[in-house]
């Protein structure tokens, strides 16, 4: 029988991944919470600003789980969800190659915060064929590092993993380029193929709850930002 000894090494590598797992994970889930904070001041000074205004548009927060963050905005919502899990880039990754990974490998295991777009009505309407589509993941890892892969200015403006650092301004400025981007991500009408067939129990439901897919780019090509000119 083996002594504790002769497992030690065995043993090390299991607390050593285990306590960068629980580190990065407090440190997604911290930052899930400062988005939390942020969305909250936002939705505050919509409110202050709107005052005795006359305006229809909407700006309010619905927290459905722990994980789970939705910011409803005009017809869209953003929907925050944190991943329970602990992940690292694969070898192939842009960010593998720089040399604030090879300095620390362990810097490439992260946790992840999705950020996706839905239209409000498709909630509201329980149109459950509608499509969302994912503008955005952020990556924290042991250092409270971050790195964003996302459409237009999300990817580009946050992708400097050595440098950047989640806090509540840098969180600010991501919900607020995210909304920016959403704002100006329009709905376009669906190739006319797409919806020139309809069964004749879809047209006896609703015209609101009509189970036809609905999505901002639904029969368009919806590429990575480095093409998308849309």
């Amino acid at each position: 029988m083996k002594s504790n000894t002769d497992n030690k090494d065995l043993f090390d590598l299991i607390i050593q991944k285990s306590s960068l797992k629980t580190n990065v994970y407090n440190n997604t889930l911290n930052a899930f919470g400062l988005v939390k904070d942020v969305i909250e001041k936002l939705s505050d000074d919509y409110k202050d600003y709107k005052g005795s205004k006359q305006l229809i548009t909407t700006f309010e927060t619905r927290t459905p789980g722990k994980f789970e963050l939705d910011l409803k905005f005009g017809g869209d919502i953003l929907l925050f969800v944190m991943h329970t899990n602990v992940f690292e880039f694969p070898r192939h990754h842009e960010v593998m190659r720089t040399s604030y990974i090879k300095e620390d490998t362990d810097r490439s295991y992260c946790g992840i915060i999705n950020v996706y777009n839905f239209i409000a009505d498709s909630f509201k309407f329980n149109r459950v064929n509608d499509i969302g589509y994912l503008i955005g993941r952020i990556f924290i890892n042991k250092e409270n590092h971050y790195f964003i892969e996302g459409k237009r200015e999300l990817g580009f403006i946050y992708n400097d993993f050595g440098k950047n650092t989640i806090n509540f301004n840098s969180v600010e400025t991501i919900i607020k380029t995210a909304i920016e981007y959403t704002v100006n991500f329009d709905l376009l009408t669906p190739h006319y193929d797409l919806v020139k067939y309809v069964s004749v129990n879809e047209m006896k439901s609703t015209l609101d709850s009509i189970s036809i897919k609905t999505g901002k780019r639904l029969g368009y090509k919806f590429q990575a930002d480095i093409t998308d000119e849309e």
